[in-house]
């Protein structure tokens, strides 16, 4: 699966994604996300709250909420929608977040996310996701929500996203947002738990596999496409993360 956060922030974006045993480091952005899972467990960490989500359950993620996923033995949906699609519930909700964010999502809704395409028209698209929120809200509870430092965050999260396929060293984020690089590493460390290095390793493998799956691009022009200076270091970083060589990964795939 290509986790992709390219483009989140038009009018009226909307992704939907399907995968099996999917894991994403913490991160953030201005959509709202919807995981429903199909089979199995998923474990899903949505600021400081940690859901085990099972088969016909369901988590909303609000924006600019930290989120993560880990599971090694799931299928799931996951849609990325811009707050335009559900423009009056996400206007109720400004400055608010649920207290919680897992729910039961029930089989005739989950019938109808399976069989959407980007070819429904979009009143139809908008219809079934205010229904979803409708059924999300109905026994949902919320409390204020100051955005804070998570702002620095979204920052960082956002350099990342535009930066990973070229230069995107710490040193590059510090001097784009104006902070000293050290503090960065600290303050990025202490709320993703997890390294700058590695969130933006994380992100060049993971557009490294959409490539490998959906290109015809070579194994090298492959690294380099995800801002690898050497090939040696793409194939020893894809093969820990993945378990996988990129041509082993490659033909699994066909």
């Amino acid at each position: 699966m290509f986790y992709q956060l390219h483009h989140i922030g038009s009018s009226e974006y909307i992704k939907k994604e399907y995968d099996e045993n999917f894991s994403y480091p913490t991160h953030m952005h201005t959509c709202f996300e919807l995981v429903i899972v199909l089979e199995g467990k998923m474990d899903i960490s949505v600021n400081d709250e940690v859901y085990s989500v099972s088969r016909g359950e369901a988590v909303l993620i609000f924006p600019n909420q930290l989120h993560s996923f880990s599971s090694s033995e799931s299928k799931h949906l996951l849609f990325i929608f811009s707050p335009k699609i559900v423009q009056s519930f996400a206007a109720k909700y400004t400055g608010k977040l649920p207290i919680s964010s897992k729910f039961k999502l029930a089989e005739n809704f989950i019938s109808q996310l399976w069989e959407l395409t980007p070819s429904d028209s979009i009143i139809e698209i908008k219809g079934l996701f205010y229904s979803i929120c409708a059924r999300f809200e109905k026994n949902a509870e919320f409390k204020d929500f100051y955005q804070g430092n998570n702002n620095l965050l979204m920052q960082i999260f956002s350099f990342v996203d535009k930066n990973f396929q070229s230069e995107c060293a710490l040193c590059d984020v510090a001097r784009a947002i104006g902070y000293d690089h050290a503090y960065i590493s600290r303050y990025f460390k202490k709320m993703t738990n997890m390294s700058y290095n590695g969130y933006v390793n994380v992100c060049r493998l993971n557009h490294a596999s959409f490539l490998l799956k959906n290109t015809d691009l070579s194994i090298l022009e492959c690294s380099v496409e995800c801002g690898y200076k050497s090939l040696r270091s793409f194939n020893r970083n894809f093969k820990e993360y993945f378990s996988k060589t990129p041509q082993e990964y490659r033909v699994g795939s066909i």
